[in-house]
């Protein structure tokens, strides 16, 4: 597969188009553009890559005129808002995988949802749309200030959340909000949220600290414990 990686596909979180979607039988999910939106997806998509569905990564089985068909596992409609009947027929954003050589715009999005949150508040401000959503345990620890985060497979930046995360804002460009399902959300709407991968690493690091056996070359993995300012500073962080 041409994408950044051989084996897994990657997105970048800049949406390359709207679509619709429309369940068929057994788990099959149908993608439609419109017609001035479908070279943007369709143009060398080819059957077994990868399209991301509102920030989910599907495999496209079918390719037709105006979109493509793909599968959703029980695991991914539970997980996400393609499960859940405000979907239907609703705008969908549309991404195609990473390929060698392209542009990284965005942050690195892997596609694979952690839970569905909800928006709280809507307000437009001279030069942005801010937006403020409430997030599951499963993505607030991946939250940070400054940091990133796909909502709908938006690559968006926190500017402000509470300290567990559960609770945060971002500032949305004119562009991006035209450009995307964003400008459809009200209060309570569900969204998709994906943590940045770099958090989700980081976290699993540190967990398990040097209680594995590092990999060769990469020395021991330190332990929460056992960074502190002298560590880092020994390290060339201070």
């Amino acid at each position: 597969m041409d994408t950044f990686f051989t084996n897994k596909a990657v997105f970048t979180g800049l949406i390359q188009a709207l679509g619709t979607i429309e369940p068929q039988e057994s788990d099959q999910l149908r993608i439609s553009c419109s017609s001035d939106a479908a070279d943007q997806i369709l143009q060398g998509l080819a059957i077994g890559d990868s399209v991301a569905v509102d920030g989910v990564c599907l495999t496209v089985e079918e390719i037709h005129s105006l979109g493509f068909v793909a599968s959703a596992s029980p695991e991914t409609l539970r997980r996400t808002t393609l499960g859940r009947q405000q979907i239907q027929n609703a705008w969908v954003n549309l991404e195609t995988s990473l390929r060698v050589g392209s542009k990284l715009g965005g942050h690195f999005v892997t596609g694979h949802v952690d839970g569905v949150g909800e928006v709280r508040s809507l307000e437009k401000t001279a030069n942005s749309w801010e937006i403020a959503f409430t997030a599951p345990e499963i993505v607030s620890r991946y939250i940070v200030p400054k940091g990133s985060i796909a909502v709908n497979g938006v690559s968006l930046t926190v500017s402000d959340c509470d300290n567990k995360g559960t609770w945060f804002k971002v500032a949305v460009i004119p562009h991006t909000f035209a450009q995307t399902n964003l400008q459809y959300l009200q209060p309570d709407s569900w969204v998709n949220l994906e943590g940045d991968i770099l958090g989700k690493y980081v976290e699993r690091f540190l967990h398990f600290g040097s209680s594995r056996d590092p990999s060769p070359g990469w020395g021991e993995v330190p332990s929460l414990e056992t960074i502190t300012p002298a560590f880092l500073a020994e390290h060339g962080y201070l």
